[in-house]
């Protein structure tokens, strides 16, 4: 989802872009890693394990993708004298706090997931090569189901929903995070950074933003998370504190609404 964007607002700057996906390519398998870093001038790493309750099943895969190539990806970068940026989540915190979550903030995931993307953090750091680290949260675009699309998807055969007002956040359209992504890449940045889309809402309010705007009578009902059974606990309080990228984007950070409202056209 968010690595074809990535490569489309590369290529609208001019910048030559090499793609590697599966199935010809896996992550963690060192032979393809290497090849792909010595044939690039940047990497920026969109590969992960993302089913979050899948991760609770299947623990060895997750940390295999999202912590073992990840270490492998920065010593085979510090070796190549390859710059990197790699994305996380905001699922390396246990959502515990009653404010914005900033880069210095301590991590304490509470799923199986967010252990493997704090482990990949952790790796990258150890390997000694020169990278970027971004946070991402609430992401959803036109190239993966999301929660927006799993959303309508649900509003075809359910005129009711129960949707949970107890997780607060910032939806994240992926041609912003994109934009955002290429900005660092410009300037080869260096550190841990968050980066979101601007304000907060809640998953309910969000719900309520999506239907009203696509004109779906949909009767939602919140609910809070203790009420929605899951293999994998979530963050209630996902919010980012993105003051320290600010400086370093062409563009101050738009609000969530106005991305939203024009992936709910797209629609």
């Amino acid at each position: 989802m968010l690595g074809t964007e990535v490569v489309a607002a590369c290529s609208q700057r001019n910048r030559t872009v090499r793609v590697y996906d599966l199935p010809e390519f896996d992550i963690a398998n060192e032979d393809h890693l290497r090849q792909a870093v010595e044939a690039a001038d940047a990497i920026i790493n969109c590969a992960a394990y993302t089913n979050v309750d899948g991760a609770q099943g299947q623990t060895e895969l997750a940390y295999r993708v999202n912590a073992e190539a990840v270490g492998r990806l920065g010593r085979l970068a510090r070796e190549l004298g390859k710059w990197v940026l790699h994305i996380s989540t905001d699922f390396v915190f246990d959502g515990g706090l009653d404010r914005p979550y900033v880069e210095t903030d301590s991590p304490n995931p509470i799923n199986e997931y967010g252990r493997s993307k704090l482990a990949g953090e952790v790796l990258l750091g150890d390997s000694g090569c020169t990278h970027c680290l971004v946070r991402l949260e609430w992401t959803y675009g036109l190239h993966g189901r999301n929660f927006v699309t799993k959303l309508v998807e649900r509003a075809k055969t359910s005129q009711s929903l129960s949707v949970v007002s107890d997780q607060v956040g910032s939806p994240t359209a992926t041609t912003e995070a994109a934009k955002a992504i290429c900005d660092l890449l410009e300037q080869r940045a260096e550190g841990l950074f968050h980066f979101a889309s601007a304000g907060y809402v809640s998953r309910y309010d969000m719900a309520a933003f999506v239907f009203d705007h696509l004109g779906l009578e949909v009767v939602l009902r919140p609910c809070r998370t203790s009420d929605y059974p899951a293999a994998a606990a979530r963050p209630l309080n996902s919010r980012f504190d993105c003051r320290k990228i600010g400086p370093l984007l062409r563009e101050p950070i738009a609000s969530w609404q106005r991305p939203l409202e024009h992936f709910l056209r797209q629609l």
